[in-house]
């Protein structure tokens, strides 16, 4: 007799934007701009489907998460694997300062981040792994549960070159904009994935 399919429902929410300017802010703990906070609470559903919030420990992603779990009585999981990665010299460094100091790196970066990964910055792969390995435990854990996951761009991005079997050098083809939501559906068997089905991707 075949095990039951059990689904698992996986929202990703970008933070919203952020104080500091557009820079390289990574692992940079800064808060979330007023405007930040509007944005991730009208990307939510109105209907609210979730059973549960995990989050990234930065306060970006984790005071927001905190609040949205006290205000719906739901239980929220800081893992500090979600945190995003680590930038190295480019750290709160402002994007078009690296572009004008290290023009010809960044661009490698963007087309594969393990070729021009910053100086002294957190490897991709080590990254990488440590991102996906906790989008297995996730699973694991909380199969068959709909969960919103609250994180970062980069961190979405490898969730969803996961579940979608790309290439990590897709990571930078995907536009993932503050507040972004991206809604997969995760069919499972015995605690197995069998597939993953993106349903949508939306964002300002």
């Amino acid at each position: 007799m075949n095990s039951e399919v059990r689904t698992t429902t996986l929202d990703l929410l970008r933070h919203g934007h952020c104080e500091g300017g557009e820079i390289f802010r990574g692992s940079t703990d800064v808060p979330l701009t007023d405007q930040g906070w509007q944005q991730m609470y009208a990307a939510l559903e109105p209907d609210f489907p979730w059973q549960r919030v995990i989050c990234s420990p930065l306060q970006r992603c984790r005071l927001f998460s905190e609040q949205l779990s006290s205000r719906r009585n739901i239980p929220l999981g800081v893992f500090e694997e979600l945190r995003e990665i680590h930038f190295g010299d480019w750290e709160g460094v402002l994007r078009v300062e690296v572009q004008r100091t290290h023009g010809t790196q960044l661009s490698t970066f963007w087309r594969d981040p393990v070729a021009g990964a910053p100086p002294n910055g957190e490897p991709y792969l080590e990254f990488h792994e440590r991102v996906a390995t906790c989008l297995q435990q996730l699973l694991a854990q909380y199969a068959g549960e709909h969960l919103l996951v609250v994180s970062h761009g980069a961190v979405m991005r490898v969730i969803m070159c996961e579940l979608l079997d790309l290439p990590y050098q897709s990571i930078s083809r995907i536009s993932v904009p503050y507040a972004c939501m991206t809604r997969f559906r995760i069919y499972q068997r015995e605690g197995r994935q069998l597939w993953a089905q993106l349903c949508f991707h939306r964002g300002d």
